[in-house]
């Protein structure tokens, strides 16, 4: 015998409603079915190895009591499907890495004062609530403002963060609640969360604190998808299962010459799309740094969408789905965003699906039936000085009853018609799910960023899909993990990564001109990381920070690339006090004098990047650089953006030439090619240069004229 799971079922389901269900959905009879055991949300029913291929797909997805149920199957005493070993391995490292973000969370509860948790940028303190409202589908907003109504430090909560609100330990409220929301909105001097409901003793506290947490939701539903594709079975997804573990070769159509919908696609961008457009079951598209990898997709999608597919457009990160939409939408193309709306940016809230549900006509309708059918509960409810005729009462609280479930019917119908209607749908890889999408199938599933993903992550969206394109850059940062242990046992290797190492590129595409940076910056990288395949557009491969209007034209705005040696100079690295991140005072002083030098040529704030290679040293250098619009951050923290000139801390100076985490050398590959028109590195060669790759770039910045030593800054030593 098989068994059956059914999850996300109603409250209060009884076996003879699975039955009916069974019976009515699939066509099978009473007696085919084996034990029937019933749980919180889950049943797990015995039926015939036969039956198992055929109620899978006839049953996921479907609704049950206004519920839709996600359904899978196992056979007794065979766990081990092809591969299983693969998935289970995978879904111990993702029990390890939520063991771990729980762990570091309490850890850092523990030993950081308030005062020390707010520096660190992982939460607020000492916040009032301000004021207090509904919106966004419903949600209870509440305003938080410093108790002393100052500016907010700087953090690393932003809109979209999942985040825990609970009472200040100052204040005595050990013990009490913590309620999970989403940052929707923050200003220099307050922020707004959104809560699913209103916290009961918000009036009993004066003071809060709000941390940033983990998705505890998304850690499940990864869970999921990795035990569906690990028991799929006669099904779409069991075959891409197999071509993504490698046991079956991709199949490609021959690629159609069709005309680009952008006239402004260079030819590797064109050959990628017709290639991606090719593939029957899985293409990836390499996207070098400034290539113009999200143009490509969103060219990709939309050739796509003419051909008459669905598509499911997804990334992991919120930033990167709501670039894709804004383009989508831009170019006309009918485009749904899922999701939670807080973390989606303030101007495409509009587009989500719980705004479009709030907005549609059959849910107005249903809002005023909700509000007739609360009239007749009330009338029903009250007291008369004449008894009211027998069964009055009665037949006033069903007509509410009936009142109520045809708004709900109206609100259904309402999402399924926005969902139906839509040619692309856009969310993040985790917040895909069976209560929303359903049975739907998209001919087309698209994942950007696919290498800032782990690979559970990705396997979510190919529940829904037919096939399957990734894009991404698996020689800049992998994806970030907490647990050591899990990243030490693969958890950091996305799937693109491994993708790109099962099939040694056949079934991908590289885009090889770039866009952003000036040849002699774009150099070392290409070299390096790319096989010298990168090509400067002629519109950056000779721009300088001295061609920008209201900069001064010196030697140093007219250097695209400048390294300064601190070796010799005693710039020697410590390690924070009551803490294990490292900073050098030294060179933090060098390149706060770099910055304000740049700051006084006339170039603007917010076109300087100032990049640490240590936690530490990000927050000595945000110290002594409190300057309005200019960003100081860590590598991860610049992934993904550019700024005309960057400046970068390598902080590692000591005799034992010891680089720590700097031997990942594509968190170097990220931090130079931020830059547009002027990369300034600041480290000590006798330190780096124990490391080949790093010996190779300072043998690189002398061969390009950039290379000086800190003794020309005479004043600094």
């Amino acid at each position: 015998m098989i068994l059956l799971h059914i999850e996300s079922l109603p409250r209060q389901v009884t076996k003879a409603q699975l039955l009916g269900f069974l019976n009515t959905v699939s066509g099978m009879e009473r007696r085919r079915v084996g034990r029937i055991d019933l749980r919180a949300g889950e049943a797990i029913i015995e039926i015939p190895d036969d039956w198992q291929v055929r109620l899978v797909q006839a049953l996921d997805g479907q609704t049950l009591g206004r519920r839709r149920v996600r359904v899978w199957a196992e056979s007794q005493g065979d766990a081990s499907q092809v591969d299983g070993c693969h998935f289970e391995h995978l879904a111990r490292l993702l029990e390890l890495e939520s063991r771990a973000e729980a762990e570091k969370a309490a850890e850092r509860d523990r030993r950081l004062s308030p005062a020390d948790a707010e520096r660190t940028g992982l939460s607020v303190v000492d916040l009032v609530i301000s004021d207090e409202d509904t919106g966004l589908g419903g949600r209870h907003i509440l305003q938080l403002t410093k108790r002393k109504r100052g500016p907010l430090p700087w953090t690393r909560l932003g809109v979209g963060s999942p985040v825990v609100l609970s009472a200040d330990s100052a204040q005595g409220a050990k013990g009490t609640g913590q309620h999970r929301g989403v940052v929707c909105e923050l200003a220099q001097g307050f922020l707004r969360v959104a809560l699913g409901s209103r916290p009961e003793e918000w009036t009993e506290h004066e003071t809060w604190r709000l941390s940033l947490s983990s998705d505890e939701a998304a850690m499940q539903r990864q869970q999921a998808a990795l035990q569906r594709a690990r028991l799929a079975r006669g099904e779409r997804l069991a075959e891409l299962r197999d071509i993504l573990l490698g046991q079956r070769q991709p199949q490609f159509d021959r690629e159609q010459d069709e005309p680009a919908l952008d006239s402004g696609l260079n030819d590797s961008q064109q050959q990628a799309v017709r290639f991606a457009l090719s593939a029957r079951d899985v293409a990836l598209i390499h996207g070098p740094p400034g290539t113009g990898k999200t143009t490509t997709v969103v060219e990709l999608i939309r050739r796509a969408i003419h051909r008459g597919e669905k598509v499911l457009a997804c990334a992991p990160s919120n930033l990167a789905v709501d670039n894709i939409l804004e383009r989508l939408l831009a170019r006309g193309e009918r485009a749904v965003r899922l999701g939670h709306p807080a973390r989606v940016t303030a101007d495409l809230r509009a587009h989500t699906l719980d705004l479009l549900v709030q907005e549609h006509p059959d849910v107005k309708l249903a809002r005023k039936l909700v509000k007739e059918a609360m009239g007749l509960f009330r009338k029903a409810g009250r007291y008369t000085r004449s008894a009211p005729a027998p069964g009055t009462r009665q037949a006033s609280r069903q007509e509410a009853r009936n009142l109520l479930a045809d708004a709900r019917h109206l609100e259904a119908q309402a999402v399924e018609h926005i969902l139906d209607t839509a040619d692309v749908l856009c969310a993040t890889t985790t917040a895909l799910n069976h209560e929303v999408l359903g049975r739907r199938r998209f001919d087309l599933g698209v994942i950007d960023e696919a290498c800032q993903s782990t690979e559970p992550g990705c396997w979510l969206p190919l529940l829904w899909c037919e096939k399957v394109v990734l894009a991404g850059d698996h020689c800049q940062l992998p994806p970030t993990v907490v647990s050591q242990e899990a990243a030490a046992q693969g958890l950091g290797v996305s799937l693109f990564e491994r993708l790109m190492g099962y099939f040694n590129g056949s079934i991908a595409r590289a885009l090889t001109v770039q866009y952003r940076m000036h040849e002699a910056i774009m150099h070392f990288p290409s070299q390096e990381f790319y096989e010298s395949g990168l090509q400067a557009h002629p519109s950056v491969s000779e721009h300088l920070l001295a061609d920008l209007q209201g900069v001064a034209d010196n030697g140093s705005t007219r250097m695209p690339i400048e390294f300064i040696d601190t070796a010799g100079a005693s710039f020697d690295e410590e390690l924070e006090p009551d803490g294990e991140s490292r900073l050098n005072r030294q060179e933090a002083t060098l390149v706060c004098r770099k910055v304000r030098d740049l700051l006084e040529w006339g170039v603007a704030p917010g076109d300087i990047a100032v990049i640490a290679t240590y936690a530490a040293q990000v927050r000595l250098l945000r110290e002594r650089l409190s300057v309005p619009g200019l960003e100081i951050d860590s590598v991860d923290g610049f992934q993904g953006r550019e700024k005309e000139v960057v400046v970068i801390s390598l902080v590692r100076s000591n005799a034992r030439g010891e680089i720590g985490f700097l031997q990942e050398v594509r968190r170097m590959n990220v931090a130079m090619t931020r830059a547009r028109r002027k990369l300034l590195v600041v480290g000590d060669s006798a330190t780096l240069s124990t490391d080949p790759f790093y010996r190779r770039m300072i043998d690189t910045f002398e061969t390009l004229g950039a290379y000086r030593t800190v003794w020309e800054e005479d004043d600094m030593v």
